[in-house]
């Protein structure tokens, strides 16, 4: 058993357009993801967020499931639609009633929260190009959506300011960018490849003038990627420059403009400096400008990296065959995960803030309560953080992915992270014997703090 430094928070995680449903009620406008879904085989089995967990009516059963759990955070986000159903203009304050009683209903609990303002689910007013009001095109393509993002920050801000202290600007951005906007498997279903990367520096441009707002209101912000270790197939000069390339994309490119106050080198995929144009003077001061109070890692797995075999990219992704596989195919390598951490230390210094790991976990086969392969995966995970605060990194706190069995994006409900089963008929929720060890787990650190 490892001693976790005093402080160190423990938590669970999930996202609005996952577990809420309620996607017409009360005046929440629909969301990229409500449009995305109807589109033909865009999501295994046809499934939708409409209902998903319906913690919209379900919120206090779920905090009470939290509560009993013993953690002493709670990661969620905020449905933008739900505040502003056209993601400009007037706000829905029904839709902000739903926050402040889910705020209110985990500080009485002693659940401390930490809300995300964008997990993917953009008002699809702003990503419909013939009322984004721009002509680069709709959504993150958008530089006006930057914009409107720092007005919806300053929003929740003065709503919910007063008794959340901390928030996450964006979650994810990479994965947005990449699976939204240049494959084409994700909401908004574009299929630009490396023309999608101007989205990558809105967000992040979003992200600045977000946090702006917040420190303005003397709230403390944090940002969260999925980071990745990348591994070189070989030692051979090619296999490393494609694995160099591959960290740029998709680690550098938002970590850097954070901390170093500019975009990596990118050459290699033949993509100007500017981003194909959505790079303006002043841009990087605004994105670096906000001292950041924490950086979120959500952590899965490391990729593995050889020399390019397409020319349209200067890299190949190779599958990690000789260790163990989650459910939904993603490599188990616990130790990835220190190696992340002490990577990041290693690489920016003293720029990094403290890290939260904001997300962790995988989907398991079985879809009933026993399910050993989730709690082997996340102590196997913990060890591998514990050697990393061993290694001087800075860690406060660690939030598991996920609380519930969720709408699972593409995936529809076919894969379940959840340390609760849910039963989707039902939505009777039942928790899992990882549940169980994560609460003792949790207890068990409580009385060595105490001591």
């Amino acid at each position: 058993m490892h001693d976790f430094p005093a402080g160190f928070r423990w938590g669970v995680s999930t996202a609005a357009y996952q577990i809420e449903g309620a996607v017409g009620e009360d005046g929440r406008g629909p969301s990229v993801w409500d449009v995305f879904v109807g589109r033909e085989g865009a999501v295994k089995g046809g499934h939708t967020g409409a209902v998903a967990c319906d913690h919209y009516h379900r919120y206090r059963e779920d905090v009470e499931l939290m509560r009993e759990l013993g953690v002493d955070g709670y990661r969620f986000s905020i449905a933008w639609p739900r505040v502003q159903p056209a993601g400009r203009g007037p706000v829905n304050q029904a839709g902000l009633g739903f926050y402040d009683r889910l705020v209110d209903e985990l500080l009485a609990a002693g659940i401390t929260p930490l809300p995300t303002l964008f997990h993917w689910d953009l008002p699809q007013a702003l990503e419909t190009p013939s009322n984004s009001g721009s002509a680069e095109g709709g959504g993150w393509l958008a530089r006006d959506t930057a914009y409107r993002f720092a007005e919806y920050a300053g929003i929740m801000a003065d709503r919910l300011g007063d008794r959340v202290p901390a928030w996450i600007t964006l979650n994810e951005p990479f994965v947005h960018t990449v699976f939204g906007y240049a494959l084409g498997v994700h909401a908004p279903g574009r299929a630009l490849m490396l023309e999608a990367l101007p989205t990558a520096h809105h967000q992040l441009l979003g992200h600045g003038l977000a946090a702006a707002a917040l420190q303005e209101r003397g709230l403390a912000v944090l940002i969260t990627n999925n980071l990745t270790p990348v591994w070189a197939a070989s030692d051979g000069p090619a296999d490393v420059a494609a694995a160099q390339a591959y960290d740029a994309l998709h680690n550098r490119l938002f970590t850097d403009p954070l901390l170093l106050g500019r975009y990596p080198d990118l050459a290699a995929f033949g993509v100007p400096d500017d981003l194909y144009g959505a790079v303006r003077p002043g841009d990087l001061d605004l994105i670096a400008g906000p001292r950041l109070a924490g950086l979120g890692v959500n952590y899965y797995n490391p990729t593995r990296i050889g020399a390019p075999t397409d020319p349209a990219l200067p890299f190949t992704q190779l599958d990690i065959a000789d260790v163990p596989h989650t459910a939904f195919g993603w490599p188990i390598v616990p130790d990835g995960l220190r190696q992340l951490l002490v990577g990041l230390k290693e690489l920016y210094g003293a720029a990094l803030p403290p890290i939260t790991i904001t997300e962790n976990g995988c989907a398991v086969a079985e879809e009933t309560v026993p399910d050993q392969p989730r709690i082997d995966y996340l102590a196997g995970h913990l060890d591998a953080l514990a050697a990393a605060l061993r290694e001087g990194v800075d860690v406060r706190g660690y939030y598991t992915w996920s609380l519930l069995d969720n709408f699972e994006w593409a995936e529809g409900y076919h894969q379940r992270f959840g340390l609760v089963h849910v039963d989707f008929e039902t939505q009777q929720r039942t928790p899992r014997a990882s549940y169980g060890w994560y609460r003792e787990l949790i207890a068990r650190h409580r009385l060595l703090r105490a001591g």
